[in-house]
C-alpha cells in the first residue's frame, strides 16, 4: 500500500462470508428431507454487507476483513469492487472464505449455519490503518484484534459504531470502547434478558445505545434521553441481511452528520427495505429505492408516531 491517504466516509472493519440462500415451504425437522423453492449465491456478512449498503446509498466506503484465496472468496471481493467499496484493507489467505447456508421461509423467518473451517480471526498487525481516514468506523465484532488496534491508534476522532449481533468474546471486548453500540434484540435478550433491562445496563457501557426490535421497530438511550421508534411499513419476504442494512446506513448518517431523529429514520428505512427482497446482498436498497420507502413511510399513518422521547 502507498502513503496515499484515503478518506471515505464508513470504514466496515469485519465479517466477510459467502451465502447460499435456499427458500423453503418451512425449516426441516429431524432426519427430514425437503426441496428448496429457490437458491441465491452472493456475497454476506455483517461488515461486508454494511459497506456494500453505504455505497449504494451513495457515500463512499471501505471494507477490512479477511477473504480465502479460493472461489467464494474471488467472487465476494468482485462483489464488492462491482459495487464501489474500497478493498484495499481486505486480507486473502488459504484459509476458507467463511461459508453462510441460510434458510429462508415465506415469512421471512431463517435459519443460518456458518463454516469457517480453520478460518481464525485476523491478528492485529495484519494490516495497516495509517493511510485510511474514514469519517466513521463501523464494528463487527468479528475482527476483535484489528477493531482493537484502530481504536487504540489514536484514532480518538473517528466516530465508533459496533454492531453487536450476538454476544461473543468480539462484541464483549468492544462494548465498552465505542459510541454508538448498536444492537440485536437477540444481543439485549443474551445480555440482559430483556430490552429495557439491557438498555438500561449499557448505557452504562457507550454513549449511545440502540436496540433493533425487527418489526417492533427499536428503542434507545442517548445521554438523558431515551426513547422508542416504529418500524416502517412493510411485508416482510426475507429479514436476511435487515440488521447490516441498518447499521451501513445507520454509519452513513452519522458520517453526514445527521440529527438524531434523522439517523434513526435513515437507518430503519433501510433495514425494512431489506426485509422485502430475497436475500441479504439483493436486497440492500440503492439511494432511489431508500428514498422512496422512506417518503412513502412519511406519508403514512405511522408517520405520526416517529420517534418517542422520554427525558430523565
Amino acid at each position: 500500500m502507498d502513503n496515499t491517504l484515503i478518506t471515505v466516509d464508513v470504514l466496515c472493519l469485519g465479517h466477510a462470508s459467502y451465502d447460499l440462500v435456499f427458500s423453503l415451504a418451512h425449516h426441516p425437522q429431524a432426519d427430514e428431507k425437503t426441496i428448496a423453492d429457490g437458491l441465491l449465491g452472493c456475497g454476506g456478512g455483517p461488515a461486508a454487507n454494511a459497506a456494500v449498503t453505504v455505497a449504494r446509498l451513495g457515500h463512499t466506503a471501505a471494507f477490512s476483513g479477511y477473504l480465502g484465496n479460493d472461489l467464494y472468496g474471488d467472487n465476494h471481493l468482485k462483489e464488492l469492487q462491482a459495487e464501489g467499496v474500497g478493498t484495499q484493507l481486505v486480507i486473502r489467505g488459504d484459509s476458507p472464505t467463511p461459508l453462510s447456508v441460510v434458510l429462508v421461509k415465506p415469512d421471512g423467518q431463517r435459519a443460518l449455519i456458518n463454516y469457517k473451517g480453520a478460518t481464525k480471526a485476523l491478528p492485529a498487525d495484519s494490516v495497516d490503518f495509517s493511510g485510511m481516514m474514514p469519517k466513521v468506523v463501523l464494528f463487527d465484532g468479528h475482527e476483535p484484534h484489528l477493531s482493537l488496534r484502530f481504536l487504540a491508534q489514536g484514532r480518538g476522532k473517528v466516530t465508533s459504531v459496533l454492531d453487536a449481533g450476538s454476544l461473543h468474546d468480539g462484541t464483549l471486548a468492544l462494548m465498552g470502547k465505542i459510541d454508538y453500540l448498536v444492537c440485536s434484540e437477540k444481543f439485549a435478550l443474551q445480555y440482559a434478558g430483556d430490552e429495557h433491562k439491557a438498555l438500561s445496563r449499557l448505557a452504562a457501557l457507550a454513549p449511545v445505545v440502540v436496540i433493533t426490535l425487527g418489526e417492533r421497530g427499536l428503542v434507545w438511550r442517548r445521554g438523558m434521553e431515551s426513547g422508542s421508534l416504529v418500524a416502517p411499513p412493510i411485508v416482510a419476504i426475507d429479514s436476511t441481511g435487515a440488521g447490516d442494512a441498518f447499521h451501513g446506513a445507520f454509519a452513513a448518517a452519522l458520517s453526514l452528520a445527521m440529527a438524531w431523529p434523522e439517523v434513526l429514520y435513515y437507518a430503519s428505512v433501510a433495514g425494512a427495505f431489506c426485509c422485502t427482497q430475497k436475500g441479504a446482498r439483493l436486497g440492500l436498497p440503492s439511494r432511489d429505492q431508500h428514498q422512496t420507502l422512506l417518503r412513502q413511510w412519511q406519508s403514512s399513518a405511522d408517520w405520526a408516531r416517529r420517534v418517542e422521547n422520554h427525558h430523565g
